[in-house]
Parts: structure tokens; C-alpha cells; sequence
């Protein structure tokens, strides 16, 4: 008989036999609805009253199960909002940090071993730490130890949530280090990319000509984020340097690396209009944070309110602050700025030592144990060098470098943020907004609004300078700035970054780019953020990005945009429509490659292509031209790996190499046998026939929320519902990649009620009405207030002494 963590191990891998299955769904029937007699504990109501050692607390929630929290004081009020965090999200909170911890396959098992080996060298548990000595001693770190306390009293006083019975194992005691962690976490989900490692493979195999049309340092477009060079900083000239002759065929771990950083494609939208142009004389603000989409989702909706502060919109579960949303004096977004903050090196090394400049020093090296549940347990490695963790494969090693390995002020900043005042007070609290780096916009109540790119960005050194400070520029650093996008020569100490600290407290105010020479802007007209370029490289002298995403939403916002604010009267409904807009821009830009495969075509196929090429290109469920162009994108480009990529024979998936779809657009004959029209024509025969297979007929018959829990049971997953959109729509769903929109907010500053969604339910139980209850008016394009008036009494009422 087997345990139930070991059949929920197997349900997770994919691999479980008839024999087992009837064991697996025997323990899954004790959790059906009504009837399985695990279904009072998981289905058990928070108590009413709730002892707490600071001040009174209360918590009430409006008809979509979003809470409003009210406390006396910060105290109360974090501590109450720990507690509820815990209620709903407690074995979400548990999986990040075990994730981060490296210790999943201690709950899971041989499924999780390599994310944990991962997680393990990388130590980002190390880093937590550094990040809460760094603000301990604040109100923040006060803040964070009252929310700790709370979701500890619901932890050990409340019925676990039943996936902890189904794995059969309860959480350890929440800490602030933990929090600190869910931070690291979405920090290495947006900023963790090895990009320059496969372009350094990927110029071995091919060439660095190959790797420079494939992985451009540029594309040619001309909407960036900040158009007519409108940005107040200024700074130092950054260098380009040569290549370097590193350690060779970094290949193999260039492929185990890319199961582990941030999804290419990671992006969002936000959007600003100032009260010129309103018809309120006010700001509007919106945003839309493009993340994983999961049951439950990666944001949990909450108001929090105490004497002094009325804050409203997302948090992460696990960490006590709103991060994006709003308070009485304004509203605030991200969009993930793309720069450049990881860099990795290669050394020229001896037993157990590395050479770095002029000596050899000795690898940090301790040996580190990974629990498997049903299996043997690993011993892990854990190597560090000056530059961070060095990871390794099959003999191969880099050393890794990144922003966040070092102590953050970001909970502080987000802190500052809820209870600022004004613009001001907001752009000083993103100055220490140190991970990960952001466009942040701002809108407040008195008609100001700004844009700022935050965290901290490297300024490189091309080589180390002497000890006395010779050949030293303005930031201090000793030598000239570089580009990021190579694999540095850790031995001769290329690409050092001044201030740099890995797992300690960095020096703030050395070696990164100075948050009033980042790009940003204090009230423009109107503005637009799609994660496309920031500035013109031109316009701007410091290095910030080897690559951004593709422009297609950055183009479509800007001239929907340009033509609303033309129209005049801007209204918090032309910003929903626009939110709402799925227009696929890739459909311009591939027309040639579709009208090259006509010749190739088969009679049928060809009426296919003419429907495809007088498409309007709206992304839109009911509509049979977008799911035969999205298929036709996929096939495409497993075409282009298939003639391309040859020379990366051997590696597990060469497909990771493959440009974005921006630049594969533009590529010719050279890159596909015999040629691009053949290529084009095939591509559109494969989606044909994947079409025809599955049975889909309108986009929407694949284009459905596929979002799913952890465990991909039916009973836990969310519905599947059509909906409009695609990867290049600012109406954003990636359904092969399970991303998109994982919040939308729109947020007028004249006083009216703000809008949002949430593409699921704040209740992590699946026998909650709340669980997803959002989703289908997300799917739909719908909003609903985000501040929705509380009726009745307190649901839960947080008060001092025993409880009663």
C-alpha cells in the first residue's frame, strides 16, 4: 500500500500505474465535496475570535472573498493580515519557499530533485537572510515579524489546508526570512535570465556572426518606453568589450539552467494619461502584471486600513505588504524593465581553487543534503566563489552573479509605498526598491504622475583596476562600464561589479546606476510601457539591457494611445477598452513569410492561408484565422530549429536557442533547407494538421483557461473557459505557456472607484466559493470595484487574551 505522499509524488510525475491509480483516486474520495470524510476538516471556518498580542484587528469580506483588513495600529493590522494570508494561501506560501529552499522533493519527491539541486547552489535561502538583517531593525522588519506572528496563529491553531494531508507532511513555523524569500522569488522569476550563456553557446556552435542576427542587441523599432529622448538622467559612456575565451562547450549546462530562469517572454503593460487630457482634469493610471497564471493565483487581492493608511490591490502571499494599487493619495504599477542584472563568469581553476587576477583562491565549498521522500537522498555541492554561487555540469562550471544574492531593501520600499503621501514620497520610496528592476508608474489625487525604472543595475568594470585607485571614472569603479552580454573571464576579473555583495549587504551608493540618472520622467503628457526598449541606446549612456521583449504590444499601445489622447476627454472606459484590445501586431510582420508559402500549398491549405491573410488580426475566441496563425507561429519556428540549429546537435532542447519572433521574422533563405517559402509552406501544412487532429474549429476551442494547480487534478484545477487574446495582445493569454494577465487595474485619480480582476478566487480551497470566482469575468474582459463596501459584522475579530 502505498503512502500518500508517494502517489501523489507519482500523480506529479506523470507516472503512476493502473494498481496505484485505484489507490491514488481512494485517497483523493476522501477529499470529494459532502461526502469524503476529510471534507470538515478542509472545509473548516475560520474561528470568529482570535487571540492576538498586539492591538485589536477585525477582517471582513465583500461578496468576492476579498478582505478588508482593519487594525488599531501597523501592528494589528499586519499581524491580522498574516493570519488571513495563512487562512487561504498557506500551502502556496509553503511551496515557494520550499521551492526557493530546495526542499520540494523532501514533500514531493524524485520529481523535484534537480529544481532542488538547483535551488540548493544557487542558495537563495542565504540571501533571504541577508535581505532581513538588512531591514530588521526598521518598522518594516517590526511590520514583517507582527505578520510572521499572525500566520503562525493560524497555522498552528486552524485545520491544514488538504494538500498538506495529501502530501502527509505539516509546514514548519513561518518567518520573516521566509517572506523574504516569496521576494526572491518573483525577483529570480523576472530578472533570472542566462541569456548571455546561450548566445556564448550559441556563437560556438554557429558563429558570432549567426549568434548576432539571431540575438541582436537592438531591434529596430521606434516605440520605446520613453520616445523623444523624454527622460531626466544623464550619466557615464558605457564600453562594448571583446569577447573572451572562456571555458568552452557550456552547452549542457547552458540546457540545465534554462529549466530554471525567468520565462522568456515575462512581460506586462501600464499606461499613464495625465489630466490634460482627461475628462475628470485628473490622471488615470492602469496596469497589468503578465505572470504565471495558477490556481491559486500568484496575486491575493486585499484592503488594509489602519489610522493614517487605506492601501488597496495585490499582495504576494507570504509577504504582508500591497504591491501594486492604490491609497488615498494615489496609485501605482510595474511592468518588468528587462535589465541586465545577472552576469556569469568562467575561471581558469586547480584542485578546489580558482584563479582571480594575480591569486589563487579557494572555492567556499560545503556538501549539502536534499531529502527525497520515497527515495535516496542526494548530497548537493554547494561551491561559491567572489562572484556568487558557481554552478556545475558535466565537468563545466560558471561562476553566477546577480542583484538579488544580495541583501534588498525592497520590502521597505513597498512598505514606504502603501503609506505614501504623494509623488514624492512614492519616487523616494522606489529608490529602494533594489530587486527586481521595474518601470514603475504613478498617478496621485493632486494631478502629478512620474515614471521611474527601479533596482539596482550594474555598472560593470571592464577589468579591475589597481588598488590605488588609478584610471577611476565618476561612480568610483576604477575603469570604464561594459555591456552585460557575454560570459566574462571571472580569472581575469572581467566584468566586476563595484558594490557588489553576495549574500551580505551591498554598498548602495557604488557601482550601480544612481536612481536619478535611471530613465525616468516626472509628469509627461501620456506614456506607454509594453516591457519594450526603455530609451534610445543613443540617447542614453549606461548599458541597461541585452535584450527586451518583442515590440508588438509596445506598438500597438502607442498608436491606440496616440489616437485616444488625440480624441480628447480620456475616460477610465476608453483605458478598459484599451486594456481589453487584441490586435496581434505579428500578423504584420509575418505577411511576407505567409504570402512565401503560398507556391508550397496545397488547394484546401491556400484557402486557409487567404483566410489567414484577410484577417483583421483580432485575437478573438470565435474567429477560425487566429488558431490557424498561432499554430502556423509554433510550427514555424520548429521549422527554423529543426534547418537552423544544427550545429546545436546533441543538446536536449535546441529550441531554447530560437530568436524571439520578432527577429525570426526577418530571417532569409540562409536559415531554413531549402529555403524560407518551402519552410513556410510546410509550417503551414503542420498547423493545419495539428488543427484538424485535435478537432478545434474556432479559436477559442484552444484557447481556453487552462489553469491548474500543482497536483493537475480535475477536482483542484480551475475551469476552462474561452477567452480572447494571445503572447503579442495587449489583452494578454499565453495558453501554451500558462501566462498572461495576472491582474488589471484601472485607477482614475478624480475621486471614482478604481476597476480590477483577478483571473481566479483569493480562497486557496477548492471547496470555496471564492476559490475561483473571479475567472470567468476575467476570461470575459469584466472588472469590479476594487473597493466594494463591507456589509455585517467582522468575520473574524482579532483581540488580546485568550480566545473565546
Amino acid at each position: 500500500m502505498p503512502t500518500r505522499r508517494s502517489v501523489i509524488a507519482a500523480l506529479l510525475g506523470g507516472s503512476v500505474g493502473a494498481a496505484t491509480l485505484t489507490d491514488a483516486r481512494g485517497y483523493l474520495d476522501r477529499f470529494a465535496p459532502l461526502s469524503g470524510d476529510a471534507w470538515g476538516a478542509a472545509t473548516a471556518a475560520t474561528r470568529e475570535r482570535v487571540a492576538t498580542p498586539y492591538g485589536e484587528a477585525t477582517v471582513r469580506y465583500d461578496d468576492a472573498g476579498v478582505p478588508t483588513v482593519e487594525g488599531e495600529d501597523e501592528l494589528s493590522l499586519y499581524f491580522a493580515v498574516g493570519y488571513v494570508h495563512a487562512a487561504d494561501r498557506l500551502f502556496e506560501m509553503d511551496l515557494i519557499r520550499r521551492r526557493m529552499r530546495g526542499t520540494l522533493s523532501a514533500a514531493v519527491g524524485e520529481r523535484t530533485v534537480e529544481s532542488d539541486r538547483f535551488h540548493t547552489q544557487m542558495d537563495f535561502a542565504s540571501a533571504a537572510e541577508a535581505s532581513w538583517r538588512a531591514v530588521a531593525d526598521t518598522p518594516t522588519g517590526d511590520a514583517m515579524r507582527a505578520y510572521a506572528a499572525g500566520v503562525e496563529a493560524q497555522r498552528t491553531s486552524e485545520p491544514l489546508p488538504l494538500e498538506f494531508r495529501l502530501l502527509d507532511y505539516e509546514p514548519d513555523a513561518w518567518t520573516p526570512v521566509d517572506s523574504m524569500l516569496v521576494e526572491k522569488q518573483i525577483s529570480w522569476g523576472l530578472t533570472g535570465s542566462f541569456r548571455s550563456l546561450r548566445r556564448s553557446v550559441a556563437a560556438d556552435a554557429l558563429s558570432e556572426s549567426a549568434a548576432a542576427t539571431l540575438y541582436p542587441e537592438r531591434m529596430d523599432h521606434d516605440v520605446p518606453i520613453l520616445r523623444d529622448g523624454a527622460s531626466e538622467s544623464g550619466g557615464a559612456d558605457a564600453e562594448s568589450a571583446a569577447d573572451v575565451s572562456g571555458e568552452s562547450d557550456l552547452a549542457s549546462l547552458s540546457t540545465w539552467l534554462a529549466d530554471f530562469e525567468s520565462e522568456p517572454g515575462v512581460g506586462s503593460n501600464s499606461w499613464l494619461v495625465s489630466g490634460e487630457h482627461t475628462a475628470s482634469g485628473r490622471p488615470l493610471l492602469a496596469n497589468d502584471p503578465h505572470l504565471n497564471l495558477m490556481a491559486p493565483p500568484v496575486w491575493y487581492q486585499i484592503r488594509q486600513r489602519r489610522p493614517g493608511m487605506d492601501v488597496r490591490g495585490v499582495a504576494f502571499p507570504g509577504v504582508p505588504f500591497v504591491v501594486i494599487g492604490e491609497n488615498d493619495a494615489g496609485a501605482w504599477g510595474f511592468t518588468n524593465a528587462g535589465a541586465d542584472v545577472l552576469d556569469t563568469y568562467t575561471y581558469e581553476t586547480r584542485e578546489g581553487e580558482y584563479r582571480y587576477g594575480d591569486e589563487w583562491r579557494a572555492f567556499e565549498t560545503e556538501e549539502r543534503t536534499i531529502e527525497v521522500a520515497g527515495g535516496d537522498d542526494r548530497t548537493v555541492t554547494v561551491r561559491k566563489s567572489v562572484h556568487g554561487p558557481v554552478l556545475e555540469r558535466e565537468g563545466r562550471r560558471v561562476g553566477v552573479a546577480w542583484t538579488g544574492l544580495q541583501a534588498s531593501r525592497t520590502a521597505v520600499a513597498v512598505h514606504e509605498l502603501d503609506r505614501s503621501e504623494g509623488r514624492e514620497q512614492a519616487l523616494a520610496a522606489l529608490s529602494k526598491f533594489d530587486t527586481p528592476t521595474q518601470n514603475a508608474v504613478y498617478a496621485d489625487r493632486d494631478g502629478n504622475t512620474a515614471y521611474w525604472v527601479t533596482g539596482l543595475v550594474p555598472v560593470r568594470e571592464s577589468s579591475a583596476g589597481g588598488d590605488d585607485g588609478s584610471n577611476e571614472t565618476s561612480d568610483g569603479s576604477g575603469e570604464e562600464s561594459v555591456r552585460g552580454d557575454r560570459v566574462f573571464d571571472g580569472s581575469a576579473r572581467e566584468g566586476e561589479w563595484p558594490g557588489y555583495e553576495p549574500y551580505g549587504q551591498p554598498d548602495f551608493d557604488t557601482g550601480w546606476i544612481p536612481f536619478d540618472e535611471k530613465p525616468g520622467v516626472r509628469d509627461p503628457d501620456y506614456l506607454a510601457t509594453a516591457n519594450q526598449r526603455i530609451v534610445d541606446d543613443a540617447d542614453y549612456p549606461y548599458y541597461l539591457a541585452e535584450d527586451y521583449s518583442e515590440p508588438f504590444r509596445g506598438i500597438r499601445l502607442w498608436n491606440r494611445l496616440d489616437g485616444i489622447v488625440d480624441r480628447g476627454d480620456v475616460t477610465p472606459t476608453d483605458l478598459r477598452d484599451l486594456q481589453r484590445d487584441v490586435h496581434d501586431g505579428r500578423l504584420e510582420h509575418y505577411l511576407p513569410v505567409l504570402e512565401d508559402a503560398r507556391s508550397g500549398l496545397s488547394d484546401d491549405a491556400r484557402d486557409d492561408l487567404d483566410t489567414v491573410l484577410d484577417w483583421d488580426g483580432e485575437a478573438e475566441r470565435n474567429a477560425r484565422a487566429p488558431l490557424l496563425f498561432v499554430h502556423f507561429l509554433d510550427a514555424y519556428e520548429g521549422r527554423f530549429v529543426a534547418d537552423a540549429l544544427g550545429g546545436l546537435d546533441g543538446r536536449r532542447d535546441a529550441s531554447a536557442y530560437a530568436p524571439n519572433q520578432w527577429v525570426l521574422a526577418t530571417l532569409g533563405d540562409e536559415w531554413f533547407e531549402p529555403d524560407r517559402a518551402s519552410a513556410a509552406a510546410d509550417a503551414f501544412e503542420t498547423a493545419r494538421d495539428r488543427i484538424e487532429s485535435e478537432g478545434w474549429e474556432t479559436y477559442g476551442d484552444y484557447n481556453r483557461t487552462a489553469i491548474d494547480h500543482p497536483f493537475d487534478q480535475s477536482f483542484l484545477n480551475y475551469s476552462r473557459y474561452p477567452t480572447d487574446g494571445s503572447a503579442a495582445t495587449l489583452f494578454n493569454f499565453r495558453v501554451e505557456a500558462g501566462a498572461g494577465s495576472s491582474w488589471r487595474q484601472i485607477c482614475p485619480q478624480d475621486g471614482t472607484t478604481s476597476r480590477c480582476i483577478l483571473p481566479g478566487g483569493n480562497d486557496g480551497n477548492v471547496y470555496s466559493d471564492d476559490y475561483d470566482n473571479q475567472l470567468r469575468r476575467w476570461a470575459n474582459g469584466e472588472y469590479k470595484p476594487m473597493d466594494r463596501s463591507m456589509r455585517g459584522d467582522p468575520a473574524v475579530r482579532f483581540v488580546g487574551g485568550d480566545d473565546e
